[in-house]
Protein backbone atom coordinates (compact mmCIF):
# COMPACT_ATOMS: atom_id res chain seq x y z
CA UNK A 1 0.00 0.00 0.00
CA UNK A 2 1.16 3.40 -0.19
CA UNK A 3 1.89 6.01 2.22
CA UNK A 4 -0.77 8.07 1.16
CA UNK A 5 -3.72 7.92 2.31
CA UNK A 6 -6.08 7.78 -0.57
CA UNK A 7 -9.45 9.78 1.57
CA UNK A 8 -9.57 13.24 1.87
CA UNK A 9 -9.09 13.46 5.38
CA UNK A 10 -5.88 14.84 6.18
CA UNK A 11 -3.74 13.11 8.92
CA UNK A 12 -4.56 14.23 12.66
CA UNK A 13 -2.41 13.53 15.69
CA UNK A 14 -3.83 11.38 17.74
CA UNK A 15 -5.55 12.79 20.95
CA UNK A 16 -5.02 12.16 24.26
CA UNK A 17 -7.40 10.83 26.66
CA UNK A 18 -8.20 13.87 28.46
CA UNK A 19 -8.77 15.54 24.53
CA UNK A 20 -10.68 12.12 24.15
CA UNK A 21 -13.04 12.62 27.18
CA UNK A 22 -13.32 16.37 26.53
CA UNK A 23 -14.16 15.89 22.88
CA UNK A 24 -16.47 13.39 24.01
CA UNK A 25 -18.48 15.48 26.70
CA UNK A 26 -18.53 18.18 24.38
CA UNK A 27 -20.23 15.85 21.80
CA UNK A 28 -22.68 14.60 24.42
CA UNK A 29 -23.43 18.15 25.30
CA UNK A 30 -23.82 18.95 21.49
CA UNK A 31 -25.75 15.78 20.91
CA UNK A 32 -28.10 16.88 24.31
CA UNK A 33 -28.75 20.59 22.57
CA UNK A 34 -29.42 18.70 19.41
CA UNK A 35 -32.19 16.78 21.33
CA UNK A 36 -33.61 19.65 23.44
CA UNK A 37 -33.53 21.60 20.25
CA UNK A 38 -35.30 18.86 18.13
CA UNK A 39 -37.83 18.42 21.19
CA UNK A 40 -39.00 22.34 20.98
CA UNK A 41 -38.74 22.06 17.37
CA UNK A 42 -41.20 18.91 17.86
CA UNK A 43 -43.41 20.84 20.09
CA UNK A 44 -43.63 23.83 18.05
CA UNK A 45 -44.68 21.54 14.88
CA UNK A 46 -47.21 20.07 17.36
CA UNK A 47 -48.51 23.12 18.15
CA UNK A 48 -48.61 24.26 14.34
CA UNK A 49 -49.90 21.33 13.55
CA UNK A 50 -52.90 21.49 16.26
CA UNK A 51 -53.45 25.23 15.32
CA UNK A 52 -53.66 24.21 12.22
CA UNK A 53 -56.28 21.62 12.54
CA UNK A 54 -58.05 23.80 14.32
CA UNK A 55 -57.99 26.23 11.60
CA UNK A 56 -59.20 23.86 9.19
CA UNK A 57 -62.21 22.97 11.52
CA UNK A 58 -62.91 26.96 11.76
CA UNK A 59 -62.67 27.40 8.16
CA UNK A 60 -64.91 24.51 7.57
CA UNK A 61 -67.05 25.92 9.95
CA UNK A 62 -67.35 29.11 8.50
CA UNK A 63 -67.98 27.59 5.11
CA UNK A 64 -70.63 25.29 6.41
CA UNK A 65 -72.23 28.83 7.87
CA UNK A 66 -71.63 30.34 5.06
CA UNK A 67 -73.59 27.59 3.28
CA UNK A 68 -76.88 28.99 1.91
CA UNK A 69 -78.11 25.48 1.95
CA UNK A 70 -76.56 24.61 5.46
CA UNK A 71 -77.49 28.02 6.87
CA UNK A 72 -80.80 27.92 5.06
CA UNK A 73 -81.74 24.32 6.70
CA UNK A 74 -80.75 25.59 10.14
CA UNK A 75 -82.65 28.67 9.48
CA UNK A 76 -85.78 26.31 8.65
CA UNK A 77 -85.53 23.89 11.59
CA UNK A 78 -84.95 27.04 14.21
CA UNK A 79 -88.06 28.80 12.86
CA UNK A 80 -90.10 25.16 12.21
CA UNK A 81 -88.89 24.39 15.98
CA UNK A 82 -90.31 27.98 16.97
CA UNK A 83 -93.61 27.85 15.09
CA UNK A 84 -94.23 24.07 16.31
CA UNK A 85 -93.88 25.68 19.57
CA UNK A 86 -96.38 28.75 18.90
CA UNK A 87 -98.81 26.39 17.17
CA UNK A 88 -98.42 23.67 19.96
CA UNK A 89 -99.43 26.42 22.46
CA UNK A 90 -102.73 27.15 20.28
CA UNK A 91 -103.59 24.22 19.48
CA UNK A 92 -103.97 23.93 23.15
CA UNK A 93 -105.52 27.57 23.66
CA UNK A 94 -107.91 26.90 20.76
CA UNK A 95 -108.96 23.41 22.67
CA UNK A 96 -109.68 25.31 26.03
CA UNK A 97 -111.44 28.38 24.22
CA UNK A 98 -113.90 25.37 22.37
CA UNK A 99 -114.19 24.09 26.22
CA UNK A 100 -114.91 26.88 27.68
CA UNK A 101 -117.23 28.72 24.79
CA UNK A 102 -118.70 24.85 24.88
CA UNK A 103 -119.24 25.36 28.67
CA UNK A 104 -121.07 28.67 28.35
CA UNK A 105 -123.40 27.98 26.15
CA UNK A 106 -124.62 24.83 28.11
CA UNK A 107 -125.08 27.58 31.10
CA UNK A 108 -126.54 30.30 28.79
CA UNK A 109 -129.22 27.28 27.68
CA UNK A 110 -129.72 26.20 31.13
CA UNK A 111 -130.24 29.57 31.90
CA UNK A 112 -132.59 29.73 29.33
CA UNK A 113 -134.36 27.33 30.01
CA UNK A 114 -135.17 28.56 33.52
CA UNK A 115 -136.00 31.63 32.49
CA UNK A 116 -138.60 30.13 29.96
CA UNK A 117 -139.57 27.58 33.52
CA UNK A 118 -140.10 30.67 35.08
CA UNK A 119 -142.31 32.78 32.72
CA UNK A 120 -144.34 29.68 32.18
CA UNK A 121 -144.83 29.88 35.89
CA UNK A 122 -145.56 33.33 35.82
CA UNK A 123 -148.33 32.96 32.55
CA UNK A 124 -150.28 29.68 34.25
CA UNK A 125 -150.03 31.78 38.02
CA UNK A 126 -151.32 34.69 35.85
CA UNK A 127 -153.73 32.72 34.28
CA UNK A 128 -155.03 31.03 37.78
CA UNK A 129 -154.95 34.07 39.13
CA UNK A 130 -157.58 35.51 36.48
CA UNK A 131 -160.10 32.92 36.46
CA UNK A 132 -160.36 33.42 40.49
CA UNK A 133 -160.67 36.89 39.08
CA UNK A 134 -163.88 35.55 36.93
CA UNK A 135 -165.27 33.65 39.93
CA UNK A 136 -164.92 35.82 42.42
CA UNK A 137 -168.50 37.38 42.16
CA UNK A 138 -169.71 34.23 41.77
CA UNK A 139 -168.32 33.63 45.77
CA UNK A 140 -169.25 36.53 46.66
CA UNK A 141 -172.77 35.61 46.00
CA UNK A 142 -172.44 32.22 47.52
CA UNK A 143 -170.90 33.74 50.44
CA UNK A 144 -173.89 35.94 50.82
CA UNK A 145 -176.27 33.31 50.62
CA UNK A 146 -174.96 31.16 52.78
CA UNK A 147 -174.59 34.13 55.34
CA UNK A 148 -178.35 34.28 55.01
CA UNK A 149 -178.97 30.75 55.05
CA UNK A 150 -176.91 30.37 58.10
CA UNK A 151 -178.65 33.28 59.35
CA UNK A 152 -181.99 31.08 59.31
CA UNK A 153 -180.98 27.51 59.55
CA UNK A 154 -178.17 28.10 62.41
CA UNK A 155 -180.39 29.41 65.34
CA UNK A 156 -182.49 26.19 64.61
CA UNK A 157 -179.32 23.85 64.20
CA UNK A 158 -178.25 24.99 67.67
CA UNK A 159 -181.46 24.76 69.02
CA UNK A 160 -181.90 21.41 68.11
CA UNK A 161 -180.09 19.92 70.97
CA UNK A 162 -180.15 20.37 74.85
CA UNK A 163 -175.68 21.60 75.09
CA UNK A 164 -176.23 23.95 72.39
CA UNK A 165 -179.33 25.43 73.80
CA UNK A 166 -177.02 25.60 77.16
CA UNK A 167 -175.06 28.13 75.25
CA UNK A 168 -177.29 29.99 73.49
CA UNK A 169 -178.85 30.67 77.12
CA UNK A 170 -181.91 29.08 76.71
CA UNK A 171 -183.96 26.72 78.24
CA UNK A 172 -184.70 22.98 77.16
CA UNK A 173 -187.89 21.64 77.95
CA UNK A 174 -190.54 19.75 77.03
CA UNK A 175 -193.19 20.62 75.69
CA UNK A 176 -197.43 19.89 76.89
CA UNK A 177 -197.01 17.97 73.35
CA UNK A 178 -194.41 16.02 74.03
CA UNK A 179 -191.62 17.53 72.09
CA UNK A 180 -188.28 18.62 72.88
CA UNK A 181 -187.48 22.54 72.88
CA UNK A 182 -185.76 24.99 73.42
CA UNK A 183 -187.00 28.12 75.27
CA UNK A 184 -186.19 31.54 75.73
CA UNK A 185 -187.65 32.76 78.56
CA UNK A 186 -188.91 36.42 79.01
CA UNK A 187 -187.83 37.66 82.39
Amino acid sequence: MSDKSSSDQPDLPALSDDELRETLDRLAALSLDMSDRLEEQTKAINRISTATSEARRAAQAAKDQTNPETYGELVGATIDGKINDNLARMGRMATDLLKVSNRTQEVLKKAEDDTSAALRDIWEREQKADRLKSRLPWFGLGAVVLALAMSVLLPRFLASNAATCAVLGAMWTTTTTGVDACVFYAE
